[in-house]
């Protein structure tokens, strides 16, 4: 059943005393019953309506019930079909059920197992309607369009995005604290192919190595102190969907390596078991540490790090996407006017104030201050004097050094495309596309590792 009143049911049948019998068992005040002893009427009457379940007989003329089953599933899949037959084999009910029947039932029955029957029929449907909107609800919160910006920063790691999500490619998202890397990697997640199967995600720098390594990998009984039962890891519990590593530069060297083996075998060892476990699982990691600056140092591995880069996805700073804070701010706005029940906008000194901020703790920072300036204002219009002093009085020169960066990323940006674009014309040749840069190979080698471009 949807969120209508009453449940819609249409029952089929070509013996006109068996319609009555069944409509008069069924009745119900949560119930509305159509019937017809006309098999064709009743595809009209399907294609037209919305019912939540169909009873039909199975052998008609000129249309038998496969093809009223057929024409159900078609206008919606989640429409419950029960077949009704004398004539039945466990054969015929079976072909029945693999094509999309919910079940069948052998004539003559009793009205009390037809009843209960049905009412199962359309409790199973209510829980698909109740996932299926779920799915969509988290679709819509964590689908493109809820990640807010048009500069071309934000445009680049959407279009990375799109490129990935519906592969089994491991995912490695950087970027400041603060950026939304855990957003990103459920928009991979909801436009994947697994969305259909879990998605866990874990702090990897939250816990102590080894209550880490029990979370991810699971433990038996009476594996350390206060084992007292079987403990399934989260690899386990996301096994078939998506697991999500966040700051994984926080992970210890030996937990490093157990994350190595899995990525390479696939596998896991539960904490204190002697055998392996296959998962089916896609990592997605993220970190806001610089993973290649602890490479050198010694403090992660390189293996696990290359492993980890398959499909790397930089999410830029706030401060360096320029355009995006004032329709950031619009969306927090709205979105805290809809929890108060009000509708409240800014003047431009607030949105000025806010462009001009460096934004150290990203777009988290500015969630946290519209909230913090919805609960002051006297007002539905935000002011400047909402805002905390430090946004306020953010000194100018400060203001200029965001707009330098801001300009030697944008030429940055520029330079990448047009070596690409070169690179591109030319299938990769190096040393052509050189030549028609006008620098030397070993300058294009430099520029196209410095500005993340890949080297196939």
């Amino acid at each position: 059943m949807t969120s209508k009143t009453k449940a819609n049911i249409l029952v089929v049948d070509d013996e006109k005393n068996i319609i009555e019998v069944v409509k008069n068992a069924l009745a119900d005040k949560d119930r509305s019953i159509t019937v017809t002893h006309k098999p064709e009427k009743a595809v009209e009457l399907i294609k037209e309506n919305d019912f939540d379940l169909v009873l039909t007989d199975l052998k008609m003329e000129p249309i038998d019930g496969q093809h009223i089953l057929k024409v159900a599933k078609e206008k919606d899949e989640t429409i419950q079909v029960l077949m009704m037959t004398a004539f039945a084999t466990v054969e015929t009910a079976l072909n029945a059920m693999k094509v999309g029947a919910y079940d069948y039932i052998m004539k003559p029955f009793k009205l009390s197992e037809i009843d209960l029957l049905v009412q199962r029929a359309l409790n199973y449907r209510a829980t698909l309607v109740e996932n299926d909107n779920l799915k969509a609800l988290l679709k819509q919160k964590y689908d493109f369009n809820s990640i807010i910006g048009e500069s071309p920063k934000i445009v680049e790691v959407l279009t990375r995005v799109q490129k990935v999500a519906n592969s089994d490619a491991t995912v490695f998202i950087t970027g400041e604290s603060g950026t939304g890397k855990e957003l990103i990697a459920k928009a991979i997640f909801t436009n994947s192919k697994r969305n259909n199967n879990p998605f866990v995600s874990i702090n990897c720098g939250a816990l102590t190595e080894t209550l880490l390594e029990s979370e991810l990998f699971g433990h038996v009984k009476g594996a350390f102190t206060g084992a007292y039962s079987d403990k399934t890891g989260l690899f386990q519990a996301a096994d078939g969907g998506t697991i999500f590593l966040d700051e994984i530069g926080l992970t210890s060297q030996p937990m490093q390596m157990k994350l190595l083996r899995v990525l390479q075998e696939r596998e896991i060892r539960r904490v204190g078991d002697t055998k392996d476990l296959k998962v089916d699982v896609r990592v997605i990691a993220a970190t806001n540490e610089d993973l290649e600056k602890k490479v050198k140092d010694g403090s992660f591995r390189e293996d696990l790090f290359y492993r980890l880069s398959v499909f790397p996805i930089h999410i830029p700073p706030l401060r360096e996407r320029v355009g995006d804070v004032p329709l950031l701010v619009n969306y927090f706005l709205r979105r805290a006017g809809t929890k108060m029940g009000k509708t409240f906008r800014p003047d431009k000194q607030f949105i000025d104030a806010l462009d001009k901020y460096n934004w150290p703790g990203n777009i988290r920072e500015l969630e946290n201050i519209i909230e913090r300036s919805v609960l002051i204002t006297e007002d539905q219009v935000l002011k400047a004097e909402d805002l905390p002093d430090e946004i306020i009085c953010f000194k100018s020169d400060e203001a200029g050094a965001r707009t330098t960066q801001e300009l030697k990323s944008a030429m940055e940006e520029a330079e990448r495309k047009h070596i690409e674009r070169v690179l591109r014309e030319t299938n990769g040749n190096k040393k052509l596309a050189s030549k028609i840069l006008n620098i030397d190979p070993a300058t294009l080698y430099r520029k196209a590792e410095k500005l993340g471009i890949s080297s196939k």
